[in-house]
């Protein structure tokens, strides 16, 4: 059983990504679908499915990769918040994650979002990953 889905799914596609894989499937919850919403939003992926065959959903992620060698778009993905310790920021004080180049996935009273969108709509809430 996974304590962190967060930072399973994180792991999922991390090692993905080190192996050139395509896609990579991770267990859907609703957590899950709304941080991959954002990863497609933002352009750190191309597309994702959600697949419910059996008793347990998952979702199908299409990773993305650019040039004639295929360099992943995701260089890296850090986990912040943990269950041990969470990490909270104002709408003020969050975080720009390599000077705009990458983002930060937050959980607000309004939803899950990235960074620059936390900071137009003047939320702040849990910091849950930084992705570059």
């Amino acid at each position: 059983m996974v304590n962190d889905i967060i930072a399973d799914m994180l792991t999922r596609i991390r090692n993905a990504n080190l192996e050139k894989h395509q896609i990579v499937q991770v267990p859907a919850t609703k957590i899950t679908s709304s941080i991959v919403t954002v990863l497609r939003s933002e352009g750190f992926i191309q597309n994702f499915e959600e697949i419910k065959e059996g008793y347990k959903p998952y979702l199908l992620i299409s990773l993305k990769y650019q040039g004639a060698k295929n360099f992943p778009v995701i260089t890296e993905l850090k986990r912040i918040s943990k269950p041990g310790l969470r990490v909270y920021s104002k709408y003020t004080s969050l975080p720009k994650v390599l000077d705009g180049l990458g983002i930060a996935i937050i959980s607000t009273s309004k939803g899950i979002m990235s960074d620059r969108k936390a900071r137009h709509a003047g939320l702040g809430g849990e910091i849950l990953c930084y992705i570059w």
